[in-house]
């Protein structure tokens, strides 16, 4: 961000995508090491930009668009990811305390959540197996998966002035998923 401050002389817009899955396994045996690195990566990490960002635009007078990776999982529970569910549910808690905050200075902050994207992370979790892929597409009313282009595409809108009211939103992106 320095670089972008450095070059064009302000900051308008940001994007702050962090995330993990960190181990999979019921609540009971999650592990405290997995609750730990997964909140500091997806959660701390996050709001680490978060924080640099509003203190830059603020430092600017205000007025921008902040838009925060979260997830489906940050809107509704899934068994066997304790620490992704509890940082994506903090991210949403995050973007709503910051945008209330902010709302007066013309700096809005919106969530985007997306559901089944296929990406890396789903190539981790799936290994890679046609039948296992074919389990989280099932998952989808649209019944595939959505593309890392699809959330792109959502988080530049938050971010220009056609969004210009919208400002504390957690804006789902799932196909359908969490509409069941």
């Amino acid at each position: 961000m320095g670089a972008t401050v450095q070059a064009f002389g302000r900051l308008d817009c940001a994007f702050n995508n962090a995330g993990i899955e960190g181990q999979l396994g019921s609540t009971a045996e999650s592990s405290e090491e997995n609750i730990d690195r997964t909140i500091a990566i997806n959660l701390k990490g996050l709001w680490l930009c978060l924080r640099r960002e509003l203190q830059v635009m603020l430092g600017q007078g205000g007025a921008g668009a902040i838009v925060n990776m979260s997830s489906v999982a940050g809107l509704v529970g899934f068994e066997n990811l304790p620490a992704y569910v509890a940082s994506k549910h903090g991210v949403i808690g995050l973007t709503k305390t910051a945008a209330l905050e902010c709302a007066t200075r013309g700096i809005r902050v919106n969530a985007v959540c997306p559901g089944v994207i296929h990406t890396e992370m789903i190539d981790r979790v799936t290994g890679k197996d046609p039948a296992i892929e074919q389990q989280f597409v099932n998952m989808e009313p649209m019944g595939r998966m959505g593309t890392p282009q699809e959330i792109a595409e959502a988080a530049v809108w938050l971010c220009s002035p056609a969004a210009s009211f919208i400002t504390g939103q957690a804006l789902a992106i799932d196909g359908g998923l969490i509409a069941r």
